[in-house]
């Protein structure tokens, strides 16, 4: 159940990861949405992502993916690190077209907890779906006084 106090951590860990996350500048990523148990991300697709077919690269759709789960599974306040993630690549995207990573907690354990990632284009369209793991840390995330 989301609440006030959920709220806030979640807003917290949003400014600090998108403060923090190198990776998010190098992508040219946006933080658009963080909530408990929910991120969402995106980026428009530049001539920097592309592969050499000239599609994006696959580890760009990774990569997108993994901020928005990055981002929530530490939205509860705890440290969460991945344990495992396994993506499923379903269409090829061009450069110029802006795309969309969100994370939906599917489970919240003590210890573990498990998110689902959709990519889509602007068209809604599913590029990619991901399904990743994480460790619950019994340690609070931003660290304290960040």
């Amino acid at each position: 159940m989301e609440n006030d106090a959920s709220r806030v951590a979640a807003e917290r860990v949003k400014r600090y990861i998108s403060s923090k996350d190198r990776l998010i500048d190098l992508l040219g990523a946006k933080v658009l949405e963080v909530s408990p148990g929910y991120a969402k991300v995106a980026l428009t697709v530049e001539d920097k992502h592309l592969n050499a077919a000239n599609v994006c690269h696959g580890g760009v759709l990774f990569s997108l993916s993994d901020l928005a789960f990055a981002l929530a599974s530490n939205s509860h306040g705890s440290l969460a690190l991945a344990l495992e993630v396994s993506m499923s690549f379903l269409r090829a995207v061009s450069m110029g077209e802006q795309i969309v990573a969100e994370a939906k907690e599917a489970h919240l354990g003590k210890k573990t907890a498990t998110y689902i990632m959709t990519v889509t284009n602007a068209r809604g369209e599913k590029i990619a779906l991901t399904k990743g793991t994480v460790y619950r840390f019994d340690r609070p995330f931003p660290p304290e006084g960040e």
